[in-house]
Formats: structure tokens, C-alpha cells, sequence
């Protein structure tokens, strides 16, 4: 026979699965289940940490158990940064992600401090400057709702944004279109980027910031922005909770071996 925690912890998740129980709603707490006869004080802790680690439930101080949502945020890959988003519109990435996955976004679920700091090696190499250079890091943490699903912190060169939006700390995106935008004003209009990732286990201080659950990885993005004549305009390093996202990707498949024909 199972544990009586296992018995109570498939009994929940069943709940779960069937919509009983939603995402974001609390589960009841484990004094009621005990009053409830549903087991011991450890029997229903148990239970919820067999929750937690199965990644349908959170646990936090101050929130209690909440389910999680099953559904990720689409990532788009390319159609994500289109400028005409940013350019003639106002969807700054995040949002095109939120829009494109039928969720609901406020602007003010991105939040940031701005300063200036010496360039972490990474940084400068990327940007090409010498040991010691100082960089503007823009740091933002991207909520939805109460819910964090990633951090990203872009490094620019001072000549490039002093004085723009992109040093501001107000939350929410540097105005209409967002960082490209500025960059684009200011005469920086990106053309190629390349991004990396690669999973792994989160520091201590990312699953306090990111609320992650027990077992969770991260992927962590790493993202370099250039004009057309190849000048870096943002580096940018991005953690993200590996579950919270569905990375989606739609391109022309090329081929190398054809040559493209010369023009007269």
C-alpha cells in the first residue's frame, strides 16, 4: 500500500488535473486538511512537497500553496523582435510573447534598475572595450501578475544611450517601442542579433527571485545586438524558469550548399 502522503498527494494532484483546483488558486491549508481528517500535520506537508517537486504546485511565505499554471508563454524566436512592432508600434518583446500566447499583460509587470558598473568580462569583450570599461546595466524583472518568469539585464556602451530612456528606472518598457525604439532614434537601428542558450541549476538567489519550485532549472539567454555595420548596441544576459516558457521558432530552412546567383 502507498503512504498515506502519496494516497493524498495523487488525490490533489487529481483535483488539479480536473480543474478543481485552478492556476493561481491556493490550496487549503494544512491545518484545515488535518481537521478534515485528512492525515497528520506531516502527512498533508508531505503531501505538498510531492506537489511542489511534481511542478503542480508553488510554495512560498506569505502565498501558501498555489497551483501553477500548465501553460507556458510562447517565446517566439524572430517575429518576436519584427520592427515593425517596435518601430511603428508599441509590442516590445515581452508583450508580443504575452500577445501571441493569448495572455493578458500589463506594462508595469516589468520593472528595472539602471546603473552604471564596471563590465563583467562577457560584457566587455562583447562590446569590445578594454578591462575596466564602465557600461550602463539595465536590470529588469518581468512578472505576469504576481508571478516572476524571468530576469534580463541588458549592458549598453554610455555613449550610446546617456541621456535616453534606456537609463530611466520608471517601470515598465522606456516608452513607446521600448529599447529598440530609443536605440533607433538615437540612431542605432538594430539589424542582426544572435542569442544563446543553455539550461542549468539556479543560484540561491534566483529561485528566491524567480519563486522557482523545488528541482527547477532555468535557461539562461545570452543575446548580442548589432547594427548593420556590426557595432554590439546591447548585451544583454537573461534568466528565464525553464517551465514558464515554450521556445517556438519559425524560419526559412537554408541550404549553404547553393549559391546565390550573381546580378548583373
Amino acid at each position: 500500500m502507498a503512504p498515506k502522503w502519496r494516497e493524498l498527494a495523487d488525490r490533489l494532484a487529481g483535483r488539479i488535473r480536473s480543474g478543481e483546483y485552478t492556476p493561481g488558486q491556493q490550496l487549503p491549508h494544512i491545518r484545515d486538511l488535518v481537521e478534515a481528517g485528512e492525515g497528520s500535520k506531516s502527512t498533508v506537508h508531505q503531501a505538498y512537497k510531492a506537489l511542489e517537486a511534481e511542478g503542480l504546485v508553488t510554495s512560498s511565505r506569505g502565498h501558501g500553496t498555489v497551483v501553477r499554471s500548465q501553460t507556458p508563454i510562447k517565446r517566439l524566436g524572430i517575429s518576436r523582435y519584427d520592427k515593425a512592432k517596435w518601430r511603428d508600434g508599441d509590442e516590445v518583446a515581452f508583450i508580443g510573447d504575452r500577445v501571441a500566447s493569448g495572455r493578458a499583460y500589463r506594462r508595469g509587470e516589468q520593472t528595472q534598475n539602471v546603473s552604471r558598473v564596471e563590465a563583467p568580462p562577457a560584457v566587455a569583450a562583447a562590446h569590445g572595450l578594454p578591462a575596466g570599461a564602465e557600461v550602463y546595466a539595465r536590470a529588469r524583472l518581468v512578472k505576469e501578475g504576481d508571478q516572476p518568469t524571468h530576469t534580463l539585464t541588458s549592458y549598453y556602451r554610455p555613449e550610446h544611450v546617456e541621456g535616453t530612456r534606456l537609463v530611466d528606472p520608471t517601470p515598465g518598457p522606456a516608452g513607446r517601442g521600448g529599447g529598440y525604439r530609443v536605440l533607433y532614434d538615437a540612431g542605432y537601428e538594430i539589424d542582426h542579433m544572435k542569442e544563446e542558450l543553455f539550461a542549468r541549476i539556479p543560484t540561491a538567489e534566483e529561485v528566491k527571485q524567480l519563486q522557482l519550485p523545488v528541482g527547477e532549472p532555468v535557461v539562461e539567454l545570452h543575446r548580442t545586438t548589432c547594427t548593420a555595420d556590426g557595432t554590439v548596441v546591447e548585451y544583454a544576459i537573461g534568466v528565464q524558469a525553464a517551465s514558464r516558457f515554450a521556445w517556438e521558432y519559425d524560419f526559412k530552412v537554408p541550404d549553404s550548399a547553393r549559391k546565390e546567383e550573381v546580378r548583373p
